[in-house]
């Protein structure tokens, strides 16, 4: 919106200028969203704790320390974050590039199946909300529609393949393969930041890591000069992303800042699943598939302990793990809350700085 109506001015005053630049606008989404989620979270939070007068509803079976210390919390903070990046983006983001639009719409229907999922549980006043094959398959088709719109939007050369970091010229053509592999990215990333999410700060840092990290590849992928520089595949309009990603980035700033132990709102699946819907989606635009596998390596660890935990018990009765997801074992060894928050956002660093070393050792 700013850049459409900004530019028709710069013959009359040229500093407007300065709306033609990604990194501009994109400081320019993070600064509004970030503002716009100091300035709505109080009284959403009031209106969330009117609405729910119990609070999230907390797992029986979960670590006995979150029936005490989190009981009486409201969900769905996760509102919060939507609006703020649905708004900054609108603002800032060129709104005729079609990728805007497909990420926009995909992480905003990702978030509705969350809200949906937290406002049965709510009004049951029981952790059980939308049934998991329900979920799974409204995921399912907004992801088919999200990955095929994505994949028309370039070149046939670039239809259907998938870059493998570290090498200079493998591409892989996946053909008719491609879409059930975008749909698994998307979706397995959306389900991979649920599951994360499940202590104080936990899940929304590590997502804000990724989302600087793609808002990096984006710019770059989306510059000629430096794609080819770095020798990766050149994906024109795929800059605009960037605008999303720090949009996405002040929305988890504000939401921190009520989330922070001892939080004050719950993100829930509203704003888990579409969050991760939108690093899939992202990852699939920008062409880094397998590096979002890196730089989200511990969505992707927390996954794996719930697999490995739920076929351990199921072939031998025993569990790996004191408890799945990941974090929970380390509470149940007796690790402060805190301690496992810290270790895992420098785990998300860590992780994040080696998936983009992967643009340039090639």
């Amino acid at each position: 919106m700013f850049p459409e109506f900004f530019l028709n001015y710069v013959d009359y005053f040229q500093p407007l200028n300065v709306f033609r630049y990604i990194t501009f606008r994109t400081g320019g989404a993070t600064l509004t969203a970030l503002i716009i989620s100091f300035l709505l979270g109080p009284f959403l939070i009031q209106n969330l704790k009117k609405f729910q007068s119990i609070g999230q509803p907390i797992r029986d079976d979960g670590p006995t320390s979150h029936l005490i210390k989190k009981k009486g919390t409201p969900t769905m903070g996760g509102l919060l974050i939507l609006f703020a990046f649905l708004c900054s983006t609108i603002l800032w983001s060129k709104l005729d590039n079609i990728l805007v639009w497909i990420i926009l719409i995909t992480s905003t229907i990702f978030g509705f199946i969350g809200l949906c999922d937290d406002w049965l549980k709510v009004k049951r006043r029981s952790t059980k909300g939308l049934r998991g094959k329900y979920k799974l398959i409204f995921q399912i088709l907004t992801a088919l529609i999200a990955v095929y719109l994505i994949n028309q939007q370039f070149p046939m050369d670039y239809k259907n393949t998938v870059s493998l970091p570290f090498f200079k010229e493998l591409v892989i053509d996946l053909g008719i393969f491609y879409l059930p592999f975008g749909i698994l990215v998307i979706v397995g990333s959306s389900n991979a930041v649920n599951l994360t999410d499940g202590l104080d700060g936990l899940a929304i840092v590590p997502v804000m890591i990724a989302c600087l990290s793609f808002a990096l590849i984006s710019y770059l992928v989306g510059n000629i000069n430096f794609s080819n520089y770095l020798q990766i595949t050149y994906v024109p309009g795929v800059g605009e992303l960037a605008v999303l990603a720090g949009a996405l980035i002040g929305a988890g700033l504000g939401f921190l800042w009520f989330n922070a132990p001892p939080a004050m709102v719950f993100m829930g699946d509203t704003g888990s699943l579409s969050l991760g819907a939108f690093l899939g989606s992202t990852a699939l635009a920008v062409r880094h598939e397998i590096v979002l596998i890196i730089i989200g390596g511990l969505f992707v660890l927390e996954t794996v302990s719930v697999i490995i935990q739920v076929i351990s018990f199921k072939l031998t009765g025993r569990r790996i793990f004191k408890m799945a997801p990941l974090h929970h074992h380390f509470e149940q060894k007796g690790w402060e809350e805190s301690t496992i928050v810290i270790r895992f956002w420098i785990i998300a660093v860590i992780l994040a700085l080696i998936g983009l070393s992967s643009l340039k050792l090639r």
